[in-house]
């Protein structure tokens, strides 16, 4: 299957994959104007876990925090999470998602995916809280809860059929 881009979001592409012939990393990005959850994952075993959140008062130190993560893991592609209304519609979180998108493309030359992330966060605080872990006191689990349920669902759905 080939990347499929579109015209708008240039470089950046919506919900499709290259399958390429060895197991890659990807970092997966549930973007919010405060917090940003990231999760890693990789095609070998087609699951994701949650990595960490980013929390940065500004745009650049948020891509000093997310140039750490990528020389850390080294990921060969890339997937943020568009936030779509139930509908399936855009909203005002997904241009800034779509940007953010269009940042991290621009900035480390690896492909940007843009994966479906409508209720994500509802599901990542329903398994917080069913592990125990809900609640305030662990709320910032949630965005890192949420990507990995993001990148999990694109792994299914692109890389799962290899295995």
């Amino acid at each position: 299957m080939t990347a499929r881009r579109l015209p708008s979001d240039s470089g950046v592409s919506r919900e499709t994959s290259v399958h390429p012939s060895q197991p890659i990393t990807i970092l997966a990005f549930d973007y919010g104007d405060k917090n940003i959850g990231v999760a890693v994952g990789n095609t070998a075993t087609s699951t994701a876990n949650p990595l960490t959140l980013v929390q940065a008062s500004s745009g650049a130190a948020r891509l000093e925090q997310i140039d750490a993560l990528v020389r850390t893991w080294n990921p060969e592609r890339l997937v943020v999470g568009l936030p779509l209304s139930l509908e399936g519609g855009e909203q005002p979180l997904s241009v800034k998602a779509r940007r953010f998108a269009r940042q991290l493309a621009a900035r480390f030359n690896i492909p940007v995916d843009l994966a479906d992330e409508r209720l994500s966060s509802v599901a990542a605080e329903e398994m917080l809280r069913e592990s125990g872990r809900g609640g305030y006191k662990h709320k910032d689990l949630v965005h890192a809860q949420a990507a990995c349920i993001v990148l999990q669902g694109y792994l299914d759905e692109h890389y799962a059929s290899r295995h």
